[in-house]
């Protein structure tokens, strides 16, 4: 097996078509649940603890058994009311936690069509300067699952650092809904809605970090192979926002990060100076390398990006040229373990990344 699913709406690839649309729903299902759960804590006042897990939700919940997971469920900490900026700030339990209860949201709402609605009377402000396809399907999805009300605002919507300050839009947001999702070009704007708002702030996307992303694809890796520790990921590509994310929540749950980047491109060094710590505190190895090769050789999980994000179209001639070779390919992936899977968060260019 070559990947885990296929389908435009999700993060991970199967090679072949899925059969019909109901296998794109499930697979779409992937990003939603995440996203869900960590809607589920941000936005209400009483946090989901489930009492008794399905057997067939998890295969953890099968190596445990039920007391097992009993007890490691009910040390559960709070996240109610805080903001969701960067895997940074989450310890590996809240991370873990975050994954636990998609799995079970996922098996309710997907699994037996259970009609969970905790999010009656609640809305989300869904603050959007950059396009999206998933991230708006998956967050909309994902509060409406929950009886919420989504309330999208595009770049033709709401003025945001352009007209109004952010401050004045944060105070004014934080008025009318309970949560705002961002996805923004400057790290720097979630930050001043953190600050100067009044309700959780949830990162959809920053030139920084890409949280919710990494949520994804490690509830889809831990679906795939039932634990996520112990794993190899590697990182073929740009050292951009979806590695950064990966590099503050991978050591955390015992994955091990080898990236390989092209010359120039490399993970921001502040980013890997906080990483390279949290491996070390954790016991997980990260390698950097600009070896696609190398980095791949082992590993679990070949992960890329698109070369040529939103914003760095100007730089598309040096790009195309400094990213030749780091394509992943069935070549490449001969060195790699041999169960070995595939993600890419999307969108893809054909025959490039």
């Amino acid at each position: 097996m070559r990947a885990t699913k296929a389908t435009l709406p999700t993060s991970a690839w199967r090679l072949a078509p899925p059969p019909d649309l109901w296998e794109q729903l499930i697979a779409v299902s992937k990003v939603t649940v995440a996203i869900m759960a960590l809607l589920r804590f941000a936005a209400r006042g009483k946090e989901l603890v489930p009492g008794v897990f399905r057997q067939s939700v998890f295969p953890a919940v099968q190596v445990l058994g039920q007391k097992s997971w009993e007890r490691h469920m009910s040390g559960h900490v709070s996240m109610v009311g805080r903001n969701f900026l960067t895997l940074k700030d989450f310890s590996p339990s809240e991370i873990q936690q975050i994954l636990w209860t998609a799995a079970d949201l996922k098996a309710r709402i997907k699994g037996t069509g259970e009609l969970y609605t905790p999010l009656v009377g609640k809305s989300a402000g869904l603050i959007f300067q950059k396009r999206s396809t998933r991230t708006r399907l998956s967050t909309e999805t994902g509060v409406g699952l929950l009886g919420g009300q989504p309330c999208f605002l595009s770049p033709d919507d709401i003025h945001l650092g352009v007209n109004e300050t952010v401050k004045d839009s944060a105070k004014v947001l934080s008025g009318f809904v309970d949560l705002i999702l961002a996805r923004v070009y400057g790290h720097e704007d979630l930050e001043s809605l953190a600050t100067e708002g009044s309700v959780p702030i949830v990162n959809g996307l920053s030139e920084l970090y890409h949280p919710l992303q990494i949520l994804a694809d490690m509830q889809t890796l831990q679906d795939h192979f039932g634990s996520l520790r112990g794993l190899t990921v590697a990182w073929v590509g740009d050292g951009n926002n979806i590695i950064h994310s990966f590099m503050m929540g991978a050591p955390k749950l015992g994955v091990n990060l080898k990236i390989a980047t092209p010359k120039g491109y490399e993970t921001y060094p502040n980013v890997t100076k906080d990483a390279e710590e949290l491996a070390k505190q954790y016991g997980t190895q990260m390698y950097h390398t600009n070896d696609p090769r190398d980095a791949c050789e082992g590993a679990n999980v070949l992960v890329t990006d698109t070369w040529i994000s939103m914003g760095q179209e100007e730089e598309k001639l040096d790009r195309l040229k400094a990213f030749q070779g780091y394509q992943v390919t069935h070549k490449l992936g001969e060195v790699a373990a041999k169960d070995w899977v595939f993600l890419h968060c999307l969108p893809r260019k054909t025959c490039l990344d």
